[in-house]
């Protein structure tokens, strides 16, 4: 079993009261006061892994790190590669800090548009055209993955970018309440058809309730899955994006939803949080896991 970190951008929005525009934690990487506050995010997770004795995964801040992000963000794009590899720099920097721990360095993207929001579908053509210099800039790293995909053919065209690199990939499902993503295909459904074009490593599911997607592992396929990320609020991505409050849900009940989750994911290695997650939920699931 590996550990990986809560929800990053929560944390520091929420509970750190740190401005992130467009949800961008890279950008904090701009001033050496939010580099520091990068690294001190991940301090309380390394602990919990250095206490259970668990392989921990670092993921470089970099979800929001595509061009059109940095666009908005006032990034020119050789700037933007450079706050890619500089973030990859500060996790290998943080792991030659912690050479007790055995640490994996990952590069976290997103999807170009809405992570709750399925929106304008490109080709897996114009994905992997589009994805490909993030993933150029991010080539320190040791893997890849992409979190809150919304529709099989974006994950189709990371993967064939991330391959062409010779980047060890793995792709992440988001999900609606009703199992199925916010493009309104079956979890399944979208599993199988990017294996058949693209075939990365491994699959994950994240930013949803385990309650949202538990009762739709029925098959063979669920094998696929090794990770998840979940988020510690029952909500809908609708519901969350009017939400004034943070929801943090109940830590020990999230734990307890991720081990039941065993039994219908045998392949299942590795686990953190999204949304509404931080070094207490990770404690209780590291915890349950052990059990």
């Amino acid at each position: 079993m590996k550990l990986t970190d809560g929800g990053i951008e929560t944390v520091l929005i929420f509970d750190e009261g740190i401005a992130l525009p467009c949800f961008a934690a890279f950008d904090l990487l701009r001033t050496p006061e939010g580099t520091e506050a990068l690294r001190a995010y991940f301090e309380p997770y390394l602990e919990i892994a250095r206490d259970h004795q668990l392989p921990f995964v670092l993921c470089a801040p970099t979800w929001r790190g595509s061009s059109d992000w940095g666009a908005q963000l006032g990034y020119s794009a050789e700037e933007l590669a450079a706050a890619n590899r500089r973030a990859v720099e500060l996790m290998h920097e943080i792991r030659a800090g912690n050479r007790d721990l055995e640490i994996t360095v990952d590069a976290v993207i997103g999807p170009r548009g809405d992570g709750y929001v399925a929106g304008a579908e490109m080709s897996p053509e114009e994905a992997e055209a589009y994805h490909d210099a993030q993933i150029g800039a991010l080539t320190g790293a040791d893997t890849l993955t992409a979190l809150t995909l919304t529709y099989a053919g974006e994950a189709i065209g990371i993967v064939r970018a991330a391959r062409r690199l010779e980047l060890p990939v793995a792709i992440s499902f988001t999900v609606e309440t009703d199992g199925r993503l916010p493009s309104g295909q079956p979890l399944r459904d979208a599993i199988e058809q990017t294996d058949a074009e693209a075939a990365p490593d491994y699959f994950m599911v994240n930013c949803a309730h385990p309650e949202h997607f538990a009762a739709v592992l029925d098959g063979d396929w669920a094998q696929r899955i090794r990770g998840i990320r979940a988020n510690a609020s029952r909500k809908s991505h609708a519901e969350l994006d009017e939400a004034e409050t943070l929801d943090t849900g109940d830590p020990a009940d999230l734990a307890a939803r991720y081990a039941k989750l065993r039994a219908k994911l045998p392949e299942l290695e590795l686990v953190g949080g999204c949304c509404g997650t931080d070094h207490r939920h990770i404690e209780a699931i590291a915890e349950a896991f052990r059990g």
